[in-house]
């Protein structure tokens, strides 16, 4: 049975995009790029809203077609295609690239999905993120923090109920060469 394990980079004061959705600031070199290469390769399955689908859709199928791109990108862009996934969006109407659409995040679904899928669910979208996290469905969060404040934009961590703290354990840290520092808490 497959874990849903939360994906998501954020600048070190919280936020996962800044002011009009930048992200810019996210510092991705070829070191980083290759561990979500492999890290992504050996995930069952990507899990995410329709605006991180539709980021990754406007980019990604075609990006290995540039004699250009750099090796990683390439790689990534390959198992992107492949990799199944699955959108959940109220308005999306069509998906391609091995993708199928849900409509609404049911937590019996869910359960049902990690029981059928060979590995785990790699989660993003920090709207879909917040209502896995409402209905209690992640196992593991893999964060990383990039060593720049934002200051304001879209926080990875919706305003949970503070009077039941989510007490979570470090499994892991790592430290990149460019700064951006993975935690991984069960």
């Amino acid at each position: 049975m497959g874990k849903i394990v939360l994906i998501m980079g954020m600048s070190l004061d919280g936020y996962i995009e800044g002011p009009d959705r930048d992200i810019s600031w996210h510092q991705v070199d070829d070191e980083l790029h290759q561990h979500f290469n492999d890290m992504i390769g050996e995930l069952g399955a990507l899990l995410s809203g329709r605006t991180t689908y539709e980021l990754m859709a406007d980019y990604w199928p075609t990006a290995d077609a540039d004699p250009d791109t750099p090796a990683t990108m390439a790689e990534f862009a390959a198992t992107w295609r492949e990799k199944p996934k699955i959108v959940y969006s109220r308005t999306l109407a069509h998906a391609d690239w091995n993708t199928t659409i849900v409509r609404d995040v049911v937590p019996e679904e869910v359960h049902l999905l990690k029981e059928q899928m060979d590995g785990d669910l790699g989660l993003s979208g920090a709207d879909l993120v917040a209502e896995f996290l409402r209905h209690d469905l992640v196992d593991e969060l893999r964060v990383y923090v990039h060593p720049v404040l934002v200051g304001r934009g879209k926080p990875l961590f919706p305003h949970l109920d503070a009077s039941i703290p989510t007490v979570l354990r470090l499994t892991e840290s790592h430290a990149f060469g460019n700064g951006v520092v993975l935690l991984r808490y069960a």
